[in-house]
């Protein structure tokens, strides 16, 4: 891995951090957050191994400042890890088409995946530590669904021309 890379992967992984920790809004069991900028950004860029690397490091470090470890702490990892993988396949099956529709299409796509996935991980974190409850795990799905989709769009309005920029700046 060439230097610049491995720069741009620790800094992606750090800004994870501080906007999962700093610019996060938590209502009841669902979370508006802006974490998934920068794993998009790394696997728009670099590919799916980098934004697997991204969004695992990061949301595993976040994890670790905000729970510490525990048995379900990689369940929860898990989201975020697949959808850096996804996005980078996606994008690299488009070969740089990064119009607004194409990029729309896949951030709308993660954002399904990781609500599901963070779904499973509710439930089995639930049930593994006695405090299931179907309207907890399952209550506020439409909601989330809803915000991961406008959240989505709206990194897919910036994300165009933010990915145009960067990839001038580091190729």
């Amino acid at each position: 891995m060439k230097t610049r890379r491995i720069v741009l992967i620790g800094l992606l992984v750090a800004m994870y951090v501080v906007l999962s920790l700093f610019l996060t809004v938590t209502l009841w069991n669902f979370k508006i957050t802006f974490e998934a900028l920068p794993i998009l950004v790394g696997a728009f860029l670099l590919g799916p191994v980098d934004g697997l690397l991204i969004g695992f490091l990061g949301s595993f470090l976040n994890q670790m400042l905000t729970y510490g470890f525990t048995p379900t702490t990689l369940l929860w990892v898990l989201p975020h890890a697949f959808s850096g993988l996804l996005v980078g396949f996606l994008a690299k099956r488009l070969k740089g088409e990064l119009t607004v529709k194409n990029v729309a299409v896949i951030t709308v796509i993660s954002a399904l995946c990781v609500t599901a996935l963070n779904t499973l991980a509710m439930y089995v974190d639930s049930k593994m530590f006695g405090y299931y409850s179907k309207a907890f795990v399952f209550g506020a799905l439409g909601v989330r669904i809803i915000t991961g989709i406008a959240t989505a769009v709206a990194f897919a309005l910036i994300l165009p021309t933010l990915l145009t920029q960067l990839k001038k700046i580091f190729n």
